[in-house]
């Protein structure tokens, strides 16, 4: 689907041991992870420039939100179960429209030009386009029944 990203990569050595590291390179290759990473840096760059009482009061949650978002998609990513997969792609979800609804409160406080503010809402933009491709792609006949019943039809 993406250029610098290959499906057919396996993960496990000549030997069949899995290649943790190989593994780990795949998810921080893929095109969803590097634009999180983006996200990260750009939230970080924002906090970092509020004030003191500002930086208290929302610094924390958008960097909760901006890390959570890329956690989620290497703990998706890491495992087969379409159960598992759905419920971090749901709390990216989640994260990604809090930290694009904080850009807003923001700019409503006028804390910092609004072009600084658009960067970041469109790099969530990019991201969520990103993610729609990502949820297309996942397998629901790869699922296992947690019991809770949530994604298994």
């Amino acid at each position: 689907m993406w250029d610098d990203f290959d499906d057919e990569e396996s993960d496990f050595e000549e030997d069949g041991e899995f290649d943790f590291r190989k593994e780990q390179e795949r998810i921080y290759k893929h095109p969803l992870m590097k634009k999180a990473k983006e996200i990260v840096g750009l939230t970080k760059a924002l906090v970092g420039s509020l004030d003191e009482a500002r930086r208290e009061l929302y610094g924390g949650i958008m960097m909760e939100d901006a890390t959570i978002m890329s956690s989620k998609f290497a703990g998706a990513e890491a495992i087969p179960d379409y159960v598992s997969k759905m419920e971090n792609a749901v709390l990216m979800k989640v994260h990604a429209k809090s930290l694009n609804s904080m850009t807003y409160q923001l700019a409503m406080e006028e804390t910092h030009a609004e072009e600084h503010l658009q960067l970041l809402r469109e790099a969530i933009e990019e991201f969520r386009k990103l993610f729609l491709d990502w949820v297309k792609g996942l397998d629901p006949n790869e699922k296992y029944d947690d019991g809770w019943g949530i994604f298994t039809d």
